[in-house]
């Protein structure tokens, strides 16, 4: 997909959601209140039991496709919205989240601007600014890009040459289809100015809940799987153990 021949790409935003009252309209708003218009708002709920699909039915006009039925999980829900997307690009705001008024436009321009790009990882608010893409980083750290809701982009032909989320890993699948995008396909992207802020990542979700052994655990797996030599991952594991047990010793004392 060349985008240069399009100036007016349509950006698909998938939203996934399961009781979240509190907080999925001011979502929704974030998207009817954008500068940039040429876009659809999928709604994958997972059967929810509180006031959610109130919420979701208020704004139906403004939601593109609204899917509610039992799934596996996030990573299942995500790839129900990719498989019904209809747009050149493709985003994720998980519905604690929301944009910024201008962020479709900022994500359009850089599409626009740099047509052999695949992906776009965009500014983010997540208890601090959050800027930059690294992708040397990918095989030594997590930290190689601001977020995976609010801040990632991806030009739907490249989505489905990467393929969809592994439903194998339960916590961190994102990374996984990552280090396939970057290292294995080889991939190109790169971020916004730190400037350009897209929206606002909510702290909590799935990553406050998990355990951080199992995330770990998790995470080592992914780099066993895809390839990457087994002393490295060996070293990174027990870095980043020590460097946990130093952190939960700081926050003790």
């Amino acid at each position: 997909m060349n985008l240069n021949s399009n100036k007016n790409p349509k950006i698909t935003i998938i939203t996934v959601v399961k009781n979240n009252e509190k907080y999925l309209e001011e979502n929704i708003k974030s998207l009817i209140n954008q500068t940039y218009q040429n876009y659809e708002h999928i709604i994958v709920d997972g059967l929810s039991t509180d006031k959610t699909m109130d919420i979701i039915t208020k704004y139906k006009n403004k939601i593109h496709k609204i899917i509610s039925e039992r799934d596996n999980g996030l990573y299942d829900a995500i790839n129900k919205g990719i498989q019904n997307a209809s747009g050149d690009i493709i985003g994720i705001l998980n519905s604690d989240d929301y944009f910024y008024k201008d962020a479709l436009n900022i994500v359009r321009k850089y599409f626009e601007s740099f047509s052999d790009i695949d992906f776009l990882f965009g500014t983010v608010f997540k208890h601090k600014i959050l800027h930059g893409y690294k992708s040397w980083k990918i095989k030594w750290t997590f930290g190689f890009y601001t977020t995976h809701s609010v801040g990632f982009f991806i030009k739907k032909n490249s989505q489905w040459k990467v393929g969809l989320y592994n439903l194998n890993y339960k916590y961190s699948s994102d990374y996984d289809l990552f280090y396939r995008m970057i290292v294995k396909l080889k991939m190109k992207g790169m971020a916004t100015k730190k400037k350009e802020v897209l929206g606002f990542f909510r702290p909590g979700g799935l990553s406050s809940k998990i355990k951080y052994i199992d995330f770990l655990n998790e995470n080592t797996q992914i780099r066993l799987n895809n390839g990457q030599n087994k002393i490295i991952v060996k070293i990174i594991y027990f870095l980043r153990y020590i460097k946990r047990i130093k952190q939960i010793y700081q926050e003790k004392n």
